[in-house]
């Protein structure tokens, strides 16, 4: 007990490294990986949103993708995709807007929809197509 007590700042940083190395395996199951968004694309129709600004849209996509920024989903999703039962695959640039995107489509009624790990980034270093216009 002593050494715990003693060392206490060692324990600490310990348990933060613990857990600094489990953070990407908790966050894992939030979103599909490019392989897996590839299968729902091709097997299942999946709807690919682009939740990025017009101007980050412009500069590179995934090929195929609508875009409907952020600020605009609840006001616009349901005039891009009418069925609720279809299978969505929110996009961003690192996957954190479009995680807030699924969260979001999922309270309007959406029963599939999934977020991109990691985002274009992810998906252009799985050396998967994008498009710029």
């Amino acid at each position: 007990m002593n050494f715990l007590i003693d060392n206490w700042m060692l324990l600490a940083m310990a348990l933060a490294s613990g857990l600094a190395l489990l953070l990407p395996v908790l966050n894992k199951g939030s979103g599909v990986d490019p392989q897996a968004m590839v299968q729902l694309m091709n097997r299942d129709k999946a709807v690919v949103l682009d939740v990025c600004e017009p101007d980050e849209f412009a500069r590179g996509h995934v090929i195929g993708a609508k875009n409907l920024p952020l600020g605009q989903l609840e006001d616009k999703l349901q005039q891009v995709v009418k069925n609720k039962s279809a299978h969505v695959i929110m996009v961003c640039q690192v996957g954190a807007r479009s995680a807030r995107a699924a969260a979001t489509a999922r309270k309007l009624g959406y029963e599939n929809v999934q977020s991109l790990s990691g985002g274009l980034r992810a998906w252009t270093a799985a050396s998967m197509p994008t498009e710029k216009f």
